[in-house]
């Protein structure tokens, strides 16, 4: 089922930003344009070369499948997804006042730049 909806992409750890780079690297290269480009040109030739053309836009196709079913998150929910993404922002926002708290305290030495 496919909806309208774009969910923001969650990144709890580096296992999920180690797998977000190395999809990064493998399919840099995700556009199908050029592939259903080539067929046209083929098809507009007759040139016998169109089951070739159909064969590596398949291909594409079934990598992109692949790429998206290894996608960290895929697994969860829309509404786990967005549940995931409350307690990580309340995670921030915690920390964020602690380190206020921390930096109103002035425990910290900082070295003044000569």
């Amino acid at each position: 089922m496919m909806h309208d909806v774009n969910y923001p992409r969650l990144e709890a750890g580096s296992a999920m930003a180690a797998a977000q780079t190395k999809h990064e690297k493998e399919g840099d290269d995700c556009s199908l344009l050029p592939l259903v480009h080539d067929i046209i040109k083929c098809m507009d030739k007759d040139s016998p070369d169109v089951h070739q053309e159909l064969a590596k836009l398949k291909a594409k196709i079934q990598e992109a499948r692949e790429q998206i079913s290894n996608m960290p998150g895929i697994d969860s929910s829309p509404p786990e997804q967005q549940q995931q993404l409350a307690t990580l922002r309340e995670q921030v926002r915690t920390k964020n006042q602690l380190l206020q708290k921390y930096k109103s305290l002035c425990m910290f030495d900082v070295p003044k730049a000569s």
